[in-house]
Order: C-alpha cells, then structure tokens, then sequence
C-alpha cells in the first residue's frame, strides 16, 4: 500500500470512489435528502479539481495497484473577507473514502496523516472538516484521530 498525490491516470477510479461515498451518504441520510444523478460523478468531480486547483488544495491516493482510497483537502476555503478578523490559514478535508474491503486496515488514518502533513508543510493552524451526524462511524473515526466537535448544524424537515 503506497499513499501517492492524485495522478490523472486514476481519474476514473477516483470518480467511482467519490460516487461511492454518495451512494453511501444517501444510504445513511435519515431525511432524503442526498440524492444522485446520473451524472453526478462528471460534475462532483469537476467541481472538486476546480476547487484543488483554486485553494492550493490536494488529493491524495491510497493503492494497492488499484486506487482504493482518497482524501481531498483544500485550505481556507471559505470566503474570509466577511470576517472582522484576520482568520488563521485553515486546511480542510472535504472528501475521505476508503473502499469497503479496506477499512479497518488503517488505509484512512494513513490518508488522513498525509493530508495532515501538507497542511502543517504550508502553515495551517489547523484543520476543518465536517461529519454527516448519521455517519456514526466516520464521527468516531476522527475522534479517534483528535478532531473534536466545534459547532453543530441543526436541521428541521418542514
């Protein structure tokens, strides 16, 4: 197992990964809202290089002569200009997925490590992400890791 940067040989791969994520986080979506369209694997993926690109973001790769795992991160993506303070320069994990055989055998803590690595190689302060609540068992993952809870969203169906 090899943790590489994003190469565009396995741009299908990548694409079939991130539109397994989906499927699972419509899997664990209590409300319905996640849903996907037939093209959702073109335009997520789009739209993810676009915002590498525009953020000094990075993906990297988890392979075992196959992609079997990816991390994205960006770093302070959000609009920082309507602050009344100068933010700290912040990285975000945006997307991590490991395919199913591969869990339990350290491939996202590996792929967390990396990204982890390039925030800290670039300044960061620190690192952001966010946790679908229903996925208990990415919640846990990353508390296990050190990141802890720093705001709450809440929800109501109307």
């Amino acid at each position: 197992m090899k943790i590489i940067e994003y190469e565009e040989n396995y741009q299908e791969e990548v694409k079939e990964l991130l539109e397994e994520l989906q499927e699972y986080m419509i899997s664990v979506d209590k409300e319905g809202y996640s849903t996907i369209t037939k093209d959702y694997k073109e335009k997520y993926f789009e739209k993810i290089t676009k915002e590498v690109n525009a953020y000094q973001g990075k993906i990297f790769l988890a392979i075992d002569k196959k992609v079997v795992g990816l991390i994205i991160g960006l770093i302070n993506n959000e609009d920082i200009s309507t602050y009344d303070y100068k933010a700290p320069k912040l990285g975000r994990v945006t997307e991590l997925i490991v395919k199913e055989e591969y869990r339990n055998n350290k491939v996202g803590k590996q792929l967390l490590q990396k990204m982890e690595e390039y925030f800290k190689e670039v300044g960061c302060k620190g690192i952001l992400l966010n946790v679908f609540t229903n996925n208990k068992i990415a919640k846990k993952f990353y508390e296990k890791e050190g990141y802890s809870e720093r705001t709450s969203e809440l929800i109501k169906q109307i």
